[in-house]
């Protein structure tokens, strides 16, 4: 049920929805000039924030971890690479699909060449709620070994559904193979901060290390602030990210 509700709610946190809502709501209300007006000029005020540019990324830039310097991480047993990057539902299927958070991958792949892990953990199934071909994990373990990993240093989880069950089957994939006892944590940026707060939960003690982040040094003149209409999907996804941390916190995940 957690699992069908987190696929379904987030089109409640979309502000283009919000948007919608408002300029209905304001069509409806043509016999009430004051409700009317009232419904307008809050949508004029969610499109002013909604869209600029300046103000996302300010957002983003307090909730996402800072970068870690490659330099700054000690060598360890292994990296936790989680998915969520690939498009498993686009065919053909003779090939894998990356899609935002190819940073991800490439941050784990730097990190093992860098000499810092020596085995690399892929964990996640598939978060659709449809079937399948193949699962993330799997997915990037192919491109691994297109990159030159060895087989026996990438290790497969690809039962998880999110980012608790990462955790969970991490630490039971841990279970046989003790030989691993340190880990780095690869995931985004803005991501980051739920899913090491998931892997302590259950007893894991990862060293971050953000990747695939979604802001820019902010230069403050003038056209930094100017609209934009990709910061919509930009609020949603952080607002998207920010109720799943609270709601993990609530349920006792994290």
């Amino acid at each position: 049920m957690f699992f069908l509700l987190s696929k379904i709610l987030p089109f409640a946190l979309e502000p283009a929805v919000w948007l919608l809502a408002l300029l209905a709501a304001a069509l409806l209300s043509r016999r009430h000039p004051r409700r009317q007006r009232g419904f307008l000029l809050a949508a004029l005020a969610l499109t002013l924030i909604g869209t600029n540019s300046g103000l996302v990324n300010e957002a983003y830039l307090a909730w996402e971890m800072p970068p870690v310097r490659l330099r700054r991480i000690a060598p360890h047993d292994a990296g936790v690479l989680l998915t969520g990057i690939t498009h498993p539902l686009k065919s053909p299927h003779d090939r894998v699909y990356l899609g935002e958070g190819a940073d991800r991958f490439t941050n784990a792949l730097w990190l093992y060449r860098a000499g810092r892990i020596r085995y690399i953990i892929v964990s996640g199934g598939s978060g659709s709620i449809r079937q399948v071909a193949h699962t993330e994990a799997h997915d990037l373990a192919t491109l691994l070994r297109l990159a030159g990993v060895p087989r026996q240093r990438i290790l497969v989880e690809e039962q998880s559904r999110n980012t608790r069950e990462n955790a969970l089957n991490t630490k039971l994939l841990l279970s046989r193979h003790p030989e691993i006892r340190s880990l780095v944590l690869i995931t985004s940026a803005f991501h980051q901060r739920r899913a090491l707060a998931c892997f302590r939960k259950v007893g894991l003690q990862p060293t971050p290390f953000p990747a695939d982040y979604r802001t820019n040094d902010p230069v403050r003149t003038p056209s930094y602030w100017l609209p934009d209409a990709s910061a919509l999907g930009r609020w949603s996804h952080l607002l998207h990210e920010i109720t799943g941390y609270l709601t993990y916190k609530l349920l006792g995940y994290c």
